[in-house]
């Protein structure tokens, strides 16, 4: 009997412990997230037109997010909320960062989870960003946490920019920025890291920060995350991008370089990833730029504590998602001051209208995909030449070309609709100056005839790679032929005036250039980073060389204020006249269409291959010649060798 009873117990427990273990593995089984995220919303705060398969529309807007992410909430207890970086710059919100903190205080409006920095946070330099986390701690709004894990202080506080590494180093332990953090949402426990990419820091010029190598410091990250907590899913946001070659694809090494992650957010390259991007457990996402998207994906927890995607789709913010009441009047509130506090000193308003557009544009994410002149290129170069030569600038020497890079460019402008003051900051919004006022301001700097024709050769040879490279360019002509080797592209540089009157450039000739700042540093750095085989160096007007470093002592200023990019575009729109009364102004037809400012000639016959080498190609071919020349020497001396050898074979025989 009592050993039928111990049997019945053994048995219940048995049982029991059954029961108890599927439930277990039911339970883990069952755990699910849901994630939405954006990235590189670049101020656009506002709704904005969208080009897109021959459509125009109007999307995004923080007011039409809430309204997504509030229909999502209601249904999903486990939801998460999640932004990539790149959120400010972009738009005219951008000129209130350092007093309103708009964009930040807008995603913690919404309701961000987490966000990390982009590279365009640090557009306003050190004391820029110090004084925008400032007023968004000050404005008592709710703000999301800010994770990033690859700082290195150490080394920041050791390096020339040590000053304003304190600055940064105080403001961020004042607004509670960190490697990682914890949430729970739904009984699912979720870590949260923040990384800085390669790329990145190569474009932020003016960041005072060390970073260490963002795959061993999330690697390190997530040592710590598996020593100290107990959580369920780790989740990098990114500002590091995805590229085609996978390479060099930052995240994509990522992902492989730490198999851990479960989820990357992936900000920088503005990339929509409409299917997601799998290495090994590891999702990378993207939903592309200025929120005219917002993705979501689902994902849940195997049995070995990884998980799944089950769901994944990025939502297009059209008129399907009107405007959140609440959010609209908070994102009112927060532009409120931006004629009194910023355009007031160029004496501008931010919806006053410049002129009408009647023609057809590429739209901005067609711009520098291909090698080519563009009309909108050329009105924004031509406008620099335009502001500079018709105001007091110090120099009496004209300006005789501009150059627009397309990756300054960052918005375009849409058929039949009317210019404002803000339609013409958003083409070129980036940046700011030494005066910490947003904006770039342009550089006056001189280059000589050659070297004119090398930076016409950068872009012929450079921007098919690096389409942000590729230069927009006012007061030159220049043809360029794809079928010549790399670096000897060009067959003809020439100055050509409005009018389209052309003359020769003189090789030894110093002529003044304009540039934004930033492009300028650019320019002034070709030399370096082509290891001396390209040579442009900027000079002033005596011919003296200007170091990068100093590049900022040309700064263009009129009646003592630094002029700025977007600020030419505004004066020369502006200065289109009506063509009637009844009839208000308009761009002029001359930008319908291009001007033979760069011709491309695909020619690739042996002529047109050999036409007018450059001294590169000269030097390729002589390298050319001699290895031929080698080649047939060593094939002389081994038939010699070998005729040699058989006359004396024939001897012993």
């Amino acid at each position: 009997m009592k050993i039928m009873k111990r049997a019945w117990k053994l048995l219940l427990l048995f049982l029991m412990g059954m029961i108890v273990s599927e439930s277990t593995a039911y339970a883990k089984e069952s755990k699910e997230v849901k994630v939405a995220f954006t990235h590189d919303l670049h101020s656009h705060l506002e709704p904005f037109y969208l080009e897109e398969d021959g459509k125009e529309q109007q999307v995004g807007g923080f007011a039409r997010i809430m309204t997504y992410l509030n229909e999502q909430r209601q249904s999903e207890e486990n939801f998460l909320y999640l932004d990539g970086g790149d959120f400010s710059m972009g738009t005219l919100y951008q000129t209130v960062y350092t007093t309103q903190a708009a964009e930040l205080r807008m995603l913690g409006y919404l309701g961000a989870d987490a966000a990390t920095f982009g590279n365009h946070e640090f557009d306003y330099r050190s004391k820029g960003l110090a004084d925008m986390l400032q007023a968004a701690k000050d404005s008592g709004d709710e703000i999301p946490p800010l994770v990033v894990c690859n700082i290195d202080w150490e080394a920041t506080l050791k390096s020339e920019k040590a000053e304003e590494g304190a600055i940064l180093q105080e403001a961020f332990e004042m607004y509670g920025v960190k490697p990682y953090i914890i949430v729970e949402k739904g009984g699912v426990k979720i870590a949260i890291i923040g990384v800085f990419g390669k790329d990145s820091l190569e474009c932020a010029p003016t960041c005072a920060l060390t970073f260490r190598d963002p795959v061993e410091a999330v690697k390190d990250t997530v040592e710590e995350i598996q020593k100290q907590e107990n959580a369920d899913v780790i989740i990098c946001v990114s500002h590091s991008g995805t590229w085609e070659d996978e390479k060099k694809s930052e995240d994509e090494l990522l992902a492989k370089g730490v198999p851990e992650l479960d989820l990357i957010v992936s900000g920088h390259t503005h990339s929509i990833l409409e299917e997601p991007i799998i290495h090994g457990n590891t999702v990378i996402v993207s939903t592309g730029e200025y929120g005219a998207r917002v993705g979501t994906l689902s994902m849940t927890q195997k049995e070995d504590g990884r998980w799944s995607l089950t769901d994944y789709k990025l939502t297009l913010m059209d008129e399907a998602y009107p405007e959140e009441k609440e959010a609209a009047e908070k994102i009112k509130e927060l532009g409120a001051t931006i004629d009194s506090d910023y355009l007031s000193r160029f004496g501008f308003t931010k919806d006053q209208v410049l002129a009408r557009n009647p023609w057809e544009f590429t739209g901005i994410n067609g711009l520098g995909e291909k090698l080519q002149e563009e009309p909108l290129g050329n009105l924004l170069a031509d406008s620099y030449r335009y502001v500079v030569n018709n105001s007091d600038t110090g120099d009496a020497n004209p300006a005789m070309v501009a150059v627009v890079p397309s990756g300054c460019i960052r918005d375009t402008f849409h058929k039949d609709k009317d210019i404002t003051v803000s339609d013409a900051f958003q083409t070129l919004s980036l940046g700011s100056g030494p005066d910490g006022i947003p904006g770039y301001p342009l550089v006056s700097a001189y280059f000589t005839g050659k070297e004119l024709k090398t930076m016409a050769e950068v872009d012929a040879s450079i921007s098919p790679m690096m389409t942000t490279a590729q230069l927009y360019v006012s007061g030159l002509t220049y043809t360029i032929n794809p079928s010549r080797m790399i670096l000897n592209k060009v067959t003809d540089v020439k100055f050509q005036d409005m009018d389209g009157n052309v003359q020769e450039l003189e090789d030894d000739k110093l002529y003044r250039l304009i540039a934004d700042l930033y492009s300028g540093q650019m320019l002034g750095a070709v030399t370096e980073q082509s290891y001396g085989i390209l040579s442009i160096v900027p000079k002033d007007a005596q011919g003296n060389e200007i170091p990068i470093e100093q590049l900022e002592e040309h700064i263009i200023y009129v009646d003592g204020q630094e002029l700025k990019a977007w600020e030419c575009v505004a004066r020369y729109l502006d200065s289109f006249e009506k063509e009637t009364e009844a009839k208000e102004p308009e761009i002029p037809e001359y930008y319908s269409t291009t001007h033979d400012r760069k011709v491309v000639e695909n020619d690739s016959s042996l002529g047109a291959v050999l036409k007018n080498p450059n001294g590169i190609a000269l030097a390729v071919f002589a390298a050319a010649a001699g290895f031929v020349i080698i080649i047939i020497l060593v094939i002389a001396l081994i038939v010699r060798w070998r005729k040699k050898k058989k006359r004396c074979a024939g001897r012993k025989l």
